[in-house]
């Protein structure tokens, strides 16, 4: 059945975009080592504004193995670096693309592991629809929450065995994925911290997703700093509120968890490569989520 709630958070997506229609099912650019753009809601000639280099970095793709499944994902570190801090990437709904990849490369820059797996893989492609209902009804809207979790304590372990220090464990992400790192800080008692880029809080529950993070927060077993937008037409300030109650009856982690709401901000303002990209709050939110890290042993 599909998740109705997923879909609202996609609609907070396309509502911050003035340039629907028509040219947004285009093509977008693609990046090398078959990092591509969702070509569902991307203007044609949209390009991220923050492009950050490999030179310096081992970045591309590789592949996770889950119980036999080939999970692929995007990682990128410093070169012949081990004993690394680890950040995993959660991206939204459109897939690991080339702002998900670059994103990884700052992190990988400020000297982490990075890697962003490919989350919804199973349920298909998310890069290659070319049509938001579709994408929502037939790939997001069938991704178990159980399955996502799966596949980043898969993807913990992969780190581990590939440079990483998974002892200083971050996760953060956006849309989509923030929601998913509340989820995963409350699953994986390894998460020193997190960094949850407008990810919705609360939901009805269904069989795929029975859970939503303002019933697990009193649960987290590492703090989650919250980047929210004032003006995200797609969550409601009130269920901030919300998870806060929540937060302050829990756990210690939960106790120690934070909130940054950027007034004028709408849904996505990280994202550099969408008309909803605001420079002020993302680079502002870039350096607090740097800061969390180091501030919660993920450094």
């Amino acid at each position: 059945m599909l998740n109705t709630d997923l879909i609202t958070d996609g609609h907070a997506l396309i509502d911050a975009d003035p340039a629907r229609g028509q040219a947004n099912r285009r093509t977008a650019l693609k990046a090398a080592l078959g990092v591509g753009y969702a070509a569902a809601v991307l203007p044609a000639l949209a390009q991220t504004a923050v492009k950050t280099p490999a030179d310096g970095l081992t970045a591309g793709e590789v592949v996770i193995d889950v119980n036999g499944f080939r999970m692929p994902a995007y990682r990128a570190a410093p070169v012949g670096k081990t004993g690394l801090p680890v950040v995993l990437v959660l991206s939204e709904i459109f897939g690991v693309h080339e702002y998900i990849a670059d994103t990884a490369r700052r992190f990988a820059r400020a000297g982490y592991l990075a890697i962003a797996p490919e989350l919804f893989v199973r349920q298909g492609d998310a890069k290659s629809v070319s049509d938001i209902a579709k994408l929502m009804s037939e790939v997001i809207g069938k991704v178990p929450d159980a399955q996502v979790l799966g596949d980043l304590d898969a993807t913990v372990k992969w780190a581990a065995a590939n440079g990483g220090d998974t002892s200083k464990l971050g996760v953060t992400g956006f849309c989509w994925g923030g929601r998913e790192v509340w989820l995963y800080a409350a699953h994986n008692p390894a998460v020193k911290a997190g960094v949850a880029w407008y990810g919705r809080l609360v939901g009805q529950a269904s069989e795929l997703t029975p859970k939503h993070p303002v019933d697990i927060a009193a649960g987290l077993h590492g703090p989650v700093l919250g980047l929210y937008g004032g003006a995200d037409t797609g969550i409601p300030l009130d269920t901030i509120d919300k998870m806060k109650s929540a937060l302050a009856a829990g756990s210690a982690a939960a106790k120690a968890s934070n909130f940054v709401v950027y007034p004028d901000a709408p849904h996505a303002f990280h994202a550099d490569y969408r008309p909803s990209f605001r420079k002020e709050p993302a680079e502002d939110g870039w350096k607090r989520a740097l800061a969390w890290f180091r501030q919660n042993g993920v450094a």
